[in-house]
């Protein structure tokens, strides 16, 4: 796909004699800036998203979106295009040598409106945003606008913006860094990572073949095809593949690159020439966070704030988890709600899904790239195992695969009664089919965005309702539990009740429900004890 440019248009703002205030700044129109601004916008913010670049289409760069990605935006209204034009998968393979080790399933049970994932390059995901983005009310997105300066103080956010036209100045109340892993911003800001890079080269080779592999992931240790080494196999939309190779940690960068080498490497993998290439590009793995996310009235989200190896697909997807969790919030705090208590909520629970992150992901590294004696000893003795016992295949890790983290998070309360499943507080909404009144079949998901995405209280048949907050209710009169899979997948009888965060998220859920407990938790969730 050829790059996507976009026109730069003069603003308003900058003929203005003094400098403009806008309530939400957001930095850098990638699929986190995006989600973020859309769903601001969604909620009735006005939002201006700033981005330095005048087009999209450099590269496939991420590929792999989860499900939990792929429902938030759904409530965003891109999932439908993205689905439609992407590779749904849910299957993987795991080779060693020439064998094959095991295989898995991502999403082995039924009854979810989205799949595990499906594979899209990012410049079909951004382009989708981008058209999403321009018809919600609210939202001014500007191309070629390059942020140059940042200061902040008790009024507010003061932004320096260089165009084509020259420099303007506008303030903010908050402003959101999106604006990727060499973040200008945080380097305005002095902040820098803690954490780990690895020594480890990868080639990634995006080529366009016609193959009759089907939609998996296949990963080798030590292929026969490129001895010593790990390979990764995917399928993109438009007969791509995705193609990583592990490299010598001392090979020379700039020879990697060169077509003639990395086609030499390709046809001794696939036992053919017959391909063109899309996209060739070099990384070293990373795993680190900056020590805080919230920096007063700037605030950091996706790549700026956390970096991870590519194996997982955990890092554009929790750059999405990232704006999910924090459109909401900021949405709230603009409408009086306590600023304090929510951002720092949105920095608790985020660190600890970079920190979940950066863990699987280090795991992953130092069992696909062993760096010392053991290490090395640890995964050959494994993969040996594992050709014939189930713990060892266990313990194989070619990249465990992006999920959500459950927050242990200052806005949930905790269960006062047993339960024996279900999603707890802190863990994200699990979808079941539904049947809506009138018939219709539908999910959760669908029934959640009817009632507005903001606070909502789910229960099991009859029981109490909260002024103000949107009540699903299942049962027959209702929305119809089918199957009984709402009953089984979240463990509920009748008077049963979950209270939902805005951002699907479960605040609480309580046997028996009664008003009391109920609007205690509805106050401790929206940060105000």
């Amino acid at each position: 796909m050829p790059p996507t440019r976009f026109a730069y248009r003069r603003a308003p703002d900058q003929d203005r004699a003094t400098p403009s205030h806008h309530p939400i700044v957001i930095v850098g129109a990638g699929p986190v800036g995006l989600s973020l601004a859309i769903d601001l916008a969604q909620r009735g913010q006005p939002v201006l998203l700033l981005d330095d670049a005048e087009r999209i289409g450099e590269g496939s760069r991420a590929i792999c979106f989860s499900k939990r990605t792929l429902e938030a935006w759904d409530r965003l209204g891109v999932a439908a295009p993205m689905l439609a034009k992407g590779v749904t998968w849910q299957r993987g393979r795991i080779f060693s040598g020439a064998h094959e080790l095991f295989d898995f399933n991502l999403l082995p049970e039924g009854g979810h409106k989205m799949p595990a994932f499906i594979n899209l390059q990012q410049f079909y995901a951004e382009a989708h945003l981008v058209a999403r983005a321009g018809d919600v009310p609210g939202l001014d997105l500007r191309w070629a606008n390059r942020v140059t300066a940042v200061t902040q103080d008790d009024a507010g956010v003061h932004v320096t913006i260089q165009t084509p036209d020259g420099p303007y100045a506008l303030t903010a109340t908050h402003l959101v860094a999106c604006d990727g892993a060499r973040s200008p911003i945080r380097a305005m800001l002095g902040a820098d990572f803690v954490g780990e890079t690895f020594e480890d080269l990868f080639l990634i080779a995006d080529v366009k073949m016609q193959a009759p592999f089907p939609t998996e992931r296949w990963f080798w240790f030590d292929p026969p095809f490129h001895p010593g080494r790990s390979a990764l196999l995917h399928k993109q939309p438009d007969n791509v593949w995705r193609i990583d190779l592990q490299l010598d940690r001392t090979a020379d960068p700039d020879l990697e690159r060169d077509p003639d080498r990395v086609r030499a490497r390709l046809t001794r993998m696939l036992g053919h020439g017959d391909f063109s290439f899309e996209w060739i590009s070099l990384y070293r793995f990373q795993c680190r966070r900056m020590a805080r996310f919230v920096h007063d009235r700037i605030i950091f989200a996706g790549d700026a704030a956390h970096q991870v190896s590519p194996f997982g697909a955990r890092g554009a997807n929790s750059g999405i988890e990232d704006a999910e969790n924090l459109a909401w919030k900021l949405d709230a705090i603009h409408r009086g709600a306590p600023a304090a208590a929510l951002l720092a909520s949105y920095e608790a629970e985020r660190i600890q899904a970079a920190d979940d992150n950066i863990a699987n992901s280090t795991a992953a590294t130092d069992f696909i790239a062993p760096a010392t004696d053991y290490e090395h000893m640890l995964r050959t003795t494994t993969l040996r195992l594992a050709r014939h016992h189930g713990f060892a295949k266990r313990m194989v890790n070619g990249g465990r695969l992006s999920k959500p983290t459950a927050y242990a998070s200052p806005l949930s309360t905790a269960d006062a009664d047993p339960w024996a499943g279900g999603p707890p507080p802190g863990a994200p909404l699990v979808d079941v089919p539904l049947r809506a009144p009138g018939g219709t079949p539908s999910f959760l998901t669908d029934a959640f965005r009817a009632a507005g995405c903001t606070f909502t209280l789910l229960r099991h048949g009859d029981g109490p309702t909260l002024d103000g907050i949107p009540t699903l209710t299942i049962g027959e009169a209702e929305w119809h539990d089918v199957d009984g899979l709402f009953a089984q997948r979240y463990d509920t009888s009748p008077g049963d009740a979950y209270l939902l965060r805005p951002d699907g998220y479960i605040a609480c859920r309580l046997r028996a429900a009664t008003i009391p407990p109920l609007r205690a938790a509805l106050t401790r969730a929206c940060g105000e004890t």
